[in-house]
């Protein structure tokens, strides 16, 4: 049993330094694809790296397809928004800010789960204090106004919460590499459908090939690979430590976008970033043994 935690943990950990480092990926891409079309191209490609996989570990029936599908298209949905909002977004705002903003989601889920009637520690609210400071000092100018492209993440972040939530429960109810699977067609296709719709300037079979090397990482190893793999991490790790694992994606985003985006934070935002990361550890922490108890209970899983 140990040894589960401690594999679930480790895999976890690869989750968050792809997720983080495909930021760069994301970022890069948007030179020749809107945001649609980019993640178009790298769902379907997720998707198509799975069907293999599937084939090959598929059991002769897989039970109860109504709440398979049901599960697929919700977790879908909200995969596309979350996922839509934060390439938007990084139109306008570093890999890095990203990174960092997006790690709010572990401090959204406890706070989510008070609608769920689930009680949310002391600690949850001191860390999301913390974390709503960095943002401040990340994102907010001197003239109190935001980084449009800062809120966009801000936003996609609330989405990824909820798919952390919702993956947290159907990951032990349903075949983890069908759920995987279908998520990323249901949302792949919801991007082309809007691709076409509004990026039909950009979304062309040679955009898309100029673009091989983002999507290839962004497809291939976030989307096939590190997505899935959180599914099957989270189903073994503790909430708690999934969540704190988890949100080092912010630390590699940054990293990511010093070593190739030549992107650089001033002291102000150093302090905001290490602020928020301060935050979503603290708000993961239990203080006692009833916070740990509750925590374990709201925290999940994430995009």
């Amino acid at each position: 049993m140990q040894n589960n935690k401690y594999t679930a943990d480790l895999i976890l950990l690869l989750v968050a330094a792809v997720w983080g480092f495909s930021l760069v990926a994301q970022s890069m891409g948007l030179e020749y694809l809107g945001p649609f079309g980019f993640n178009a191209g790298r769902f379907l490609l997720g998707a198509l790296v799975l069907i293999p996989v599937c084939l090959f570990w598929h059991k002769a029936s897989i039970p109860n397809w109504p709440a398979m599908l049901k599960g697929s298209i919700a977790a879908g949905f909200i995969l596309f928004m979350g996922a839509s909002l934060q390439q938007a977004g990084l139109q306008y705002t570093t890999a890095g800010n990203a990174g960092f903003i997006t790690s709010m989601y572990i401090v959204f889920v406890p706070v989510f789960g008070l609608v769920l009637a689930q009680k949310t520690g002391i600690n949850t609210w001191l860390g999301a204090g913390l974390a709503v400071t960095g943002l401040y000092l990340l994102s907010i100018g001197e003239n109190f106004s935001i980084n449009p492209g800062d809120a966009l993440v801000l936003a996609g972040a609330a989405f990824w919460a909820g798919h952390v939530l919702l993956i947290a429960k159907l990951a032990r109810q349903l075949n983890n590499l069908m759920l995987s699977l279908l998520q990323f067609i249901f949302c792949g296709l919801l991007c082309t459908v809007l691709a076409i719709s509004f990026e039909s300037a950009n979304f062309s079979t040679g955009n898309l090939l100029a673009a091989w090397q983002p999507l290839l990482f962004a497809g291939v190893l976030t989307v096939g690979i590190g997505h899935t793999l959180q599914v099957v991490g989270q189903r073994s790790a503790p909430a708690s430590h999934a969540a704190i694992i988890m949100s080092l994606e912010a630390v590699f985003a940054a990293l990511g976008g010093w070593l190739w985006l030549n992107e650089h934070l001033d002291t102000r935002q150093f302090t905001g970033c290490a602020l928020m990361l301060a935050g979503v550890l603290l708000s993961q922490l239990p203080l006692s043994r009833r916070t740990k108890v509750t925590t374990d209970k709201t925290a999940p899983e994430n995009a």
